[in-house]
């Protein structure tokens, strides 16, 4: 079994648990998501099965667009609603405006710090497993890009707001900086990821869709939208090996297809179509 396929995501659960269900029903263990979701979190997790795992890389590097909201009056050790309350008070309305202000304040790069409860490892051991033993530890920080963000309601006690981001970012370290910017207490209570590239949350099926056979895997042609070149056998084998040769094209990117049926993405470097992805 080769394909892709969109999961939407249940709260509760991890990207893990999502795999370990797959792996059961498809009867495969070649099969890897390109982006963790957290347990609160719900919504699009892309899953590559089988040759298409080759891509996952490619897909988690993909811009991400999220739905997030805000509780406001408390801070929690998790940065989300499911962690440990460390501070409370009542200031829980914030002008709207301000909001707007301190939410476009964000757009562009930056550095980001990853929260304490991650799974980015250090010196070997995971992040959240040196908070869970009240160990010290110096976060790491990366580069983030947000392109896009809105406010969608401003309640009180809560915001609610959509944000595209680059590979890597938090929401909930962006929710933290947010209200560290505002001077308010804040913890993430909710966060839905509705887009990873063109993959939309509209698309995505439930693992209990996956249970009773109402899915569909998409294909690599379904993905890219490439030119075709139909190889001859001289031809295919060189892309089978790997080779790279010359043809009469201009484009960037073509399917390599072989008696109709596409085997490898080929790439235009220097006058020579090279291996970009093999089928």
């Amino acid at each position: 079994m080769n394909g892709i396929i969109v999961i939407n995501k249940e709260s509760g659960c991890t990207s893990r648990d999502v795999i370990n269900s797959l792996n059961k029903e498809f009867h495969i263990k070649r099969i890897g998501h390109t982006g963790t979701l957290d347990p609160l979190a719900t919504g699009v997790l892309v899953v590559c099965i089988g040759k298409y795992t080759k891509l996952v890389d490619k897909i988690t590097s993909l811009s991400k667009e999220y739905v997030a909201t805000i509780k406001l009056g408390i801070e929690t050790d998790t940065l989300d609603s499911t962690g440990n309350i460390l501070a409370k008070n009542n200031k829980t309305v914030v002008d709207k405006q301000l909001l707007i202000n301190t939410l476009h304040s964000f757009l562009g790069k930056s550095i980001q710090e990853v929260p304490k409860y991650a799974a980015v490892k250090v010196q070997g051991k995971k992040l959240y497993e040196y908070a869970r033993n009240n160990e010290e530890v110096v976060l790491p920080k990366r580069e983030i890009e947000i392109t896009d963000i809105e406010l969608l309601e401003n309640d009180k006690g809560s915001i609610k707001f959509r944000v595209v981001v680059s590979k890597g970012t938090y929401i909930r370290s962006l929710i933290r900086d947010i209200c560290n910017k505002l001077d308010v207490l804040g913890t993430m209570s909710s966060l839905i990821r509705t887009r990873q590239g063109d993959f939309l949350l509209e698309d995505a099926y439930a693992i209990n869709d996956v249970k009773k056979g109402n899915y569909r895997l998409l294909t690599i042609e379904d993905i890219f939208s490439y030119p075709y070149y139909e190889l001859n056998e001289e031809e295919y084998f060189k892309v089978k090996n790997g080779r790279a040769f010359s043809i009469d094209k201009t484009d960037n990117y073509l399917f390599m297809r072989y008696h109709g049926e596409v085997v490898a993405i080929y790439t235009l470097d220097e006058n020579l179509y090279k291996v970009y992805f093999m089928l």
